[in-house]
């Protein structure tokens, strides 16, 4: 009985191949522009991640006495961007640094994984796993100033 269950099921690379559904009125095109990493202090933020990290501050306007719209992106992107969020209450306090209860919450690929590598160790990154070469790329895991854990990553060609 098993067996025969098994062997009609559809294979699963078909489920990988699927399209989206565009079938409604007007053809959506959507990206996500940004995301939102809380932080202690806009400045102390801004400065590790244009300094350790090389990233590009692309707007810092202040929106009223407490808040920014702070952006920075990696060299070279141009595609979703970091929106630093300072954190106004105990529970956004609570959030820094572990907003993905301990797993790699971003994922920065590179395209020369050695160069970025050691650029992190000269800049005293704290690399929480070695280099290792995985089906999917060259990867090591970093965390942030906060403890956020970051891969960075040279896909397989």
């Amino acid at each position: 009985m098993v067996e025969t269950i098994l062997t009609k099921r559809p294979p699963l690379r078909r489920f990988f191949l699927l399209k989206p559904n565009y079938n409604i009125k007007s053809e959506m095109k959507q990206k996500i522009a940004c995301i939102a990493i809380v932080v202690k202090d806009y400045d102390e933020a801004i400065e590790f991640y244009t300094s350790k990290l090389n990233f590009a501050l692309l707007e810092d306007t202040r929106l009223n006495e407490e808040k920014r719209w702070v952006l920075v992106s990696p060299p070279g992107s141009d595609g979703c961007s970091l929106l630093l969020a300072k954190a106004a209450n105990d529970e956004q306090k609570s959030r820094i640094g572990n907003q993905t209860g301990g797993r790699v919450f971003l994922f920065l690929n590179t395209d020369n994984f050695e160069r970025d590598y050691q650029s992190l160790i000269s800049k005293g990154i704290n690399i929480i796993r070695k280099p290792s070469v995985e089906p999917y790329g060259t990867v090591a895991v970093f965390e942030d100033l906060y403890g956020n854990l970051w891969d960075l990553i040279e896909p397989a060609k």
